[in-house]
Order: structure tokens, then sequence, then C-alpha cells
């Protein structure tokens, strides 16, 4: 029995960096026995199958691949449709009515809880604002994730320290979900 899931990879193909292209990618997954793999847009999103269902160790695994075939280490964090799916529904914020670039998610590859945080004066980002989640952090920045001074703050090192975290906006939350329903 195979399982779907989504790859994300954290910043490939960003600013001239780290260039892999997403057919190369594909290749790469379906050498490491992976079958369906199919890619969302060039930002390292990928779909695919695999007999296996332990999501660490598939990303440990692609991690690996990547460094030896392409020459750059990336983090990688893989997840199944239940989760994906999870994420989509459990929006604190009003998915519906903002626009794809005012909301993100922030996929972590462990649980976070709230003590990291605790630290942020959440008034002075205002209306910038941010929620926990399961595994994830949602942000909604009215002005885009580019102007969005929290966004910022919450990537520093007393936040992510340990973890593998990368970044999607709505729109690509919700295409991920669609991609790998079962």
């Amino acid at each position: 029995m195979t399982t779907t899931y989504a790859a994300l990879l954290r910043g490939i193909n960003v600013g001239g960096n780290r260039k892999l292209p997403m057919a190369d990618l594909r290749t790469l997954m379906e050498g490491l026995g992976h079958v369906g793999v199919r890619t969302y847009l060039q930002s390292g999103q990928a779909v695919f199958s695999a007999g296996h269902g332990d999501e660490d160790a598939l990303a440990r695994e692609l991690s690996r691949a990547v460094e030896k075939e392409f020459g750059f280490a990336v983090d990688v964090i893989v997840r199944d449709h239940a989760y994906l799916r999870a994420i989509a529904d459990g929006c604190p914020f009003p998915a519906a009515d903002l626009e794809a670039k005012q909301l993100h998610v922030t996929y972590f590859s462990a649980a976070v809880d709230a003590d990291r945080f605790a630290g942020i004066d959440t008034a002075a980002f205002l209306p910038e604002e941010f929620r926990l989640g399961d595994r994830a952090l949602y942000l909604y920045a009215p002005e885009g994730l580019g102007r969005s001074r929290l966004a910022e703050e919450l990537s520093r090192p007393r936040t992510t320290k340990g973890l593998i975290a990368t970044t999607r906006n709505w729109n690509t939350v919700v295409k991920l979900v669609e991609m790998i329903r079962p």
C-alpha cells in the first residue's frame, strides 16, 4: 500500500541561488522509488506516493539525495494529505475573505510551543497577527510577506532554533491539499 505525500523543500530557486529544476527533482524522486511524482511551481513543492510512511525518514532521504546530486544541502519537510487538510481546515483566519498574499503557513519539522513566541509584543505588529497550529504557524500579513515586520520577527533564531521551518502562501497551501487528495 502506498501513501501520498507532499515534500516541501526550503529555499531552493530563490534569488537565483540553489537552483534545482523541477524536472530534475521529479527524476531524482522517481530514482528513489517514489511514484506519481508531480511538482508545483518552481519553489520546491513535490507530491509523490511512497510505500513506507515515515515522514521524517522520507524527508531525510530526499535531503541527502538532493545534496548528493546537486551539491547543496536543502531542508525538507514531508507531510501526508490528512495533515495538510487539517492545517487548511484549521486556519484561524477567514481565508476565503483574504487575498492569498495576506495569509501564510509556516510548516515546522516538529511541534512548537507558545513559549518560543512569548517575547513577541504582538500588539506592536497589529494589524499583522499569527496563531500556532499543529507543527505550523499561521500568519496574517495584510501588506504581504515581503513587507511584514512580524514575519521577520517570527523567523528569528529564538523562535526557529532546532527546527526546519518553511513558509507557503495560502494559494500553495490549498493547491497542495488538492494535489494529494486521495
